[in-house]
């Protein structure tokens, strides 16, 4: 059995711009909470492999040169497993790290892409993610949290991102907000009141 398991399977979700090779969106994840036996700064199941802005730059860009001429959609890059999927001027990555399952990164991958061709309507491009780039940290945040994987289901991600669900929602229609219906509230709550006040409560 494995000394290291952990939930934390994701290091990052990158959208590199395949035209001028410059980040659209990253997020990099780390543990909320490393090991105790973990010395500072050393690497641990979750940790952050890139903390620095330097450092996710000189990644990525090696990363857009080694996957410019893949036909492959799974590569090991600086110790990390990297899926990746183009959809049109864009490259959607998954990184996790070198002991991953390659199945599991590709599927975040996969659910990514089709959540982002619901919510977008089939337009997956540069200008479009921009746009509504609400819309997508709000899918990728929904795909993982903390590099932790929470849903994989690109229809219930595309539900949840889209409109608030139904339970939250107030039904406006059942309240009365005429003159005869606030006062009918005040008399139910002066009732309340009044007994509450009876019982010693």
């Amino acid at each position: 059995m494995p000394t290291n398991m952990t939930l934390f399977s994701i290091n990052a979700i990158l959208i590199l711009s395949t035209d001028d090779r410059t980040r659209i969106l990253t997020k990099y994840y780390s543990a909320p909470h490393p090991p105790l036996h973990a010395p500072p700064g050393s690497s641990y199941p979750g940790a952050n492999p890139y903390p620095t802005v330097k450092d996710q730059k000189a990644f990525e860009k090696g990363l857009m040169d080694k996957t410019n001429k893949q036909t492959s959609d799974v590569i090991l890059y600086d110790n990390r497993v990297v899926v990746f999927k183009m959809e049109g001027d864009v490259m959607l990555y998954v990184v996790g790290g070198a002991d991953e399952n390659e199945v599991l990164l590709f599927s975040v991958v996969l659910a990514l892409r089709d959540s982002l061709n619901i919510l977008l309507k089939t337009s997956t491009d540069r200008r479009t993610i921009i746009e509504n780039y609400d819309l997508v940290a709000l899918a990728i945040d929904e795909i993982v949290d903390d590099g932790i994987i929470l849903e994989t289901d690109p229809v219930i991600i595309a539900s949840r991102v889209s409109k608030p669900p139904a339970q939250d929602m107030v039904n406006m229609k059942n309240i009365d907000l005429s003159e005869q219906g606030l006062l009918n509230v005040w008399e139910f709550g002066k009732q309340k009141l009044a007994e509450r006040m009876r019982q010693g409560l």
